[in-house]
């Protein structure tokens, strides 16, 4: 194998790894908020496949919500408006996705209120880790 080829297989693995991590935090994240809020599933496989619908359909709509949100702030001025604006997509795109993929999977029996509550928090862990990363940018502008 020559040198290059052990770099593609290196970072490919590499990357499978830290997706694999990121979906483990994400699928505890969900399980414990079904916990809190008594949310019946009918099995852990039904779980996990909510989970990775969830990221599934959240890539792309995300992804266009997230622009749209950008563009909207990108001349905003004051963090307070900008960070309402931003949550107000990132609550937008988490209701779209989870109503969706609620609508669609029978094994998970979400109550409007606890599906509401999910969402408000997501959307909240969402916005402080994209906040974070958008002070990394300003650090290393």
């Amino acid at each position: 194998m020559n040198e290059k080829t052990k770099n593609i297989i290196g970072i490919t693995i590499f990357s499978i790894c830290i997706m694999g991590i990121l979906m483990g935090v994400y699928f505890l994240v969900i399980t414990g908020l079904f916990e809190i809020f008594n949310v019946q599933y009918s099995s852990i496989w039904s779980l996990l496949l909510f989970v990775i619908s969830i990221c599934i359909l959240g890539l792309p709509v995300d992804l266009i919500f997230g622009a749209m949100a950008d563009i909207s702030v990108e001349k905003m001025r004051g963090k307070v408006p900008a960070f309402v604006i931003q949550f107000i997509f990132g609550f937008v795109t988490n209701l779209l996705v989870i109503s969706i993929v609620d609508a669609f999977m029978s094994g998970i029996n979400l109550s409007p209120g606890a599906k509401f509550v999910i969402i408000i928090i997501l959307t909240l862990i969402e916005s402080v880790f994209e906040d974070g990363k958008n002070k990394d940018k300003e650090a290393a502008a």
